[in-house]
């Protein structure tokens, strides 16, 4: 019992200290003036046109990043997981590796592409809305394709082929027995994708500016450049309002494609290509081609590029402070604490992470305690759509002594760490607990049967099989550290500065040699973030999460 006591208590207290805390008071300086609540802002901010206009342009922003992304997603699910073909795993895993590159790496890739000298410049896309959509569908193309694709290659065939049998042709056999099959796991991924859409920063930062303003990026212009608390904290709550309702929707879709993986689970069928598969087959190779691969490609072909010809030029000047020492640290540096920092937030993810999986997985009889698991759930999904920057902001003006203690987290170098282990906590949750809730309780029950204690039943029952989505918790954890940019642009200080802080300092500097340096240093940074989810795909499970 204490234990289970503990396994809650540690990451509720985690997540009250370094997330809700944070929030919460940094939505009091917003809205608490002369003592008393003063909640005028509201009307004060959302009768400005402008707040209706970035209101406007983050829906708009999330609804067509989450259709194309949906449409172009289900074909790559099915000829990903539905069938099979030499190569597969390392597709799967070029695949996965958009949705993990820093979003500073993607804008310059994106930038590189569109611009008047790049391959597409002749589109005129750069610095438009469709440079921005198209970005997004980039980085959440994999939600859909994982997150269809998990469930499409357990369905049993036998439906669809009683539909064929019938007479129907294979579009109808699709549209009537496969797509309704499928629909609680395209919702799901819908609302997720929708949910990392409308929250997007660094994206819309690196290729949009102000110019295309949304929610997120207003924020951070109010917070940094006007220290407008009182603005930024009612944009923050109007953000919290659309991520909780895309949240709920993510819940209720989640629930009802776990029920289905669970009742499917005992098959898995995939077939090889066929003639019949070439329009999927077509439009995936053409997506994974030309929106995933081109843009990275000719990111690494411009950083080849020098002022003098092709060579190593920008590669080399990554052990320099760049141009006019645009940089106080080399790239190399930032590098190193970049891997240093993202390996303390992953062991702290994984630590709170694991135990939020494990609680939540379980099923009690209780309706009052399976309702406190399912808000549970809920609430560790919130760091993901509430504003980085309004966590990393919340962190400087509340974690000088906290609960009392004589230390100033701020001077700390976990400060950053733990603002990244906030943002990767909920990919973990999301790729072990699937795992967790798909063992039989009848295999824990039988242990208990035969005598063995709690610590027990969770060594030898419930360890072994979750073990196998740990690689996959691991990459997503590391990656997804290596690339947060919004809380660490406030936290880290200019001496144990990222790598995409250094990037966005030297895309910002003038000067080619800034440019070629910042195309470099995107370049090693996609690298290394590719290179962890590799590996992770080579050690992930047959059964792991959504993602």
């Amino acid at each position: 019992m204490v234990c289970w006591v503990l396994a809650v208590a540690v990451p509720v207290a985690f997540l009250a200290i370094f997330f809700v805390w944070p929030v919460v008071t940094l939505f009091g300086r917003g809205f608490w003036a002369d003592g008393a609540l003063d909640l005028s802002g509201f009307v004060e901010v959302f009768s400005q046109p402008r707040t209706w206009r970035i209101v406007g342009l983050t829906l708009a922003q999330g609804v067509l990043g989450t259709v194309l992304s949906v449409l172009l997603g289900v074909p790559g699910a099915y000829v990903l997981y539905r069938c099979s073909f030499r190569g597969q795993k390392i597709v799967r895993a070029l695949v996965t590796v958009p949705f993990v590159l820093p979003t500073v790496v993607v804008g310059v890739a994106f930038r590189a592409l569109l611009n008047e000298s790049g391959p597409l410049g002749w589109l005129g896309w750069d610095g438009t809305f469709t440079a921005i959509i198209a970005a997004l569908v980039f980085f959440n193309y994999s939600v859909v394709v994982r997150t269809v694709g998990g469930l499409w290659e357990h369905l049993d065939p036998r439906a669809e082929q009683a539909a064929r049998a019938l007479g129907a042709s294979p579009a109808r056999a699709f549209w009537t027995v496969t797509l309704p099959a499928l629909a609680p796991a395209i919702a799901s991924a819908a609302a997720v994708v929708f949910l990392f859409c409308a929250t997007a920063f660094g994206v819309v930062l690196v290729l949009g500016g102000q110019r295309y303003a949304t929610i997120e990026t207003e924020i951070w212009m109010q917070t940094v450049q006007f220290l407008d608390l009182r603005t930024a904290a009612v944009l923050s709550v109007a953000q919290l309002v659309v991520v909780t309702l895309a949240l709920a929707v993510a819940s209720r879709a989640r629930s009802r494609r776990e029920h289905a993986l669970n009742l499917s689970a005992a098959t898995r069928s995939t077939h090889p290509l066929r003639r019949g598969d070439a329009v999927p087959a077509v439009i995936t190779a053409v997506v994974v081609g030309l929106l995933l691969v081109w843009p990275l490609a000719n990111l690494v072909v411009k950083s080849l590029r020098t002022s003098s010809g092709w060579g190593l030029g920008n590669y080399t000047a990554l052990g320099t402070t760049g141009g006019r020492n645009a940089l106080t640290v080399t790239v190399w540096e930032a590098a190193a604490t970049s891997l240093r920092t993202a390996a303390v937030a992953t062991a702290i993810a994984l630590v709170v992470g694991g135990l939020v999986a494990l609680v939540v997985s379980r099923r009690p009889r209780a309706p009052r305690a399976r309702r406190a698991i399912s808000v549970m759930d809920s609430v560790f999904m919130l760091p993901l759509g509430v504003s980085a920057v309004t966590v990393g902001f919340g962190f400087l003006i509340t974690l000088d002594k906290p609960l009392g203690l004589d230390i100033d987290l701020r001077t700390s170098g976990m400060l950053v760490p733990i603002a990244q282990a906030v943002v990767a906590t909920p990919l973990v949750v999301r790729t072990v607990l699937p795992v967790l809730r798909a063992i039989d309780p009848r295999q824990r029950e039988a242990a208990a049967t035969l005598g063995a204690r709690p610590g027990r039943v969770l060594a030898t029952v419930d360890w072994p099989i979750a073990a196998r989505s740990l690689g996959l918790a691991i990459g997503f954890a590391f990656a997804v550290s290596l690339g947060e940019f919004g809380a660490t642009s406030f936290l880290a200080r200019p001496e144990t500065a990222t790598l995409p802080i250094v990037i966005f300092r030297l895309i910002g500097r003038p000067g080619a040699e800034n440019y070629g340096m910042a195309l470099a240093a995107s370049v090693v940074l996609a690298l290394i973030t590719a290179t962890v989810m590799l590996l992770a795909e080579r050690l992930r499970g047959e059964r792991t999460g959504e993602f």
